[in-house]
């Protein structure tokens, strides 16, 4: 099998992935493309995107993130506060919960496992 990669992830064109299900205010809406996933779904990567609106979040895996541009704020359901524009990497362990703010639309580059 050949190396899964993208030369220049800027030229990915993202399929679209739907509204939020789970809105606060806006029409925050998704878009991504899956780079490489296992076959039993125990991992994946890819690009993700979405537009400006607030909304509940709760990542069922863990999940690696490096911000690729945009800008917005995760808020913990415990009050800590992660503001991510362009090069912000985050760590979310599988159970974290809370909410997304996104004033710009946000891209990142993710690992879930």
């Amino acid at each position: 099998m050949p190396t899964p990669h993208w030369p220049n992830a800027a030229s990915v064109a993202l399929d679209d992935w739907g509204a939020s299900a789970s809105p606060i205010a806006g029409s925050p809406r998704a878009s991504g493309k899956i780079l490489f996933q296992y076959p039993d779904g125990s991992s994946e990567c890819g690009l993700w995107s979405c537009t400006p609106g607030t909304r509940n979040i709760t990542f069922a895996a863990d999940e690696f993130c490096h911000f690729l541009s945009g800008r917005g704020s995760y808020i913990h359901e415990n009050g800590e506060r992660i503001p991510v524009e362009a090069g912000t990497l985050v760590f979310f362990p599988a159970g974290w919960t809370g909410t997304s703010e996104i004033t710009e639309t946000l891209t990142k580059a993710f690992m879930c496992r």
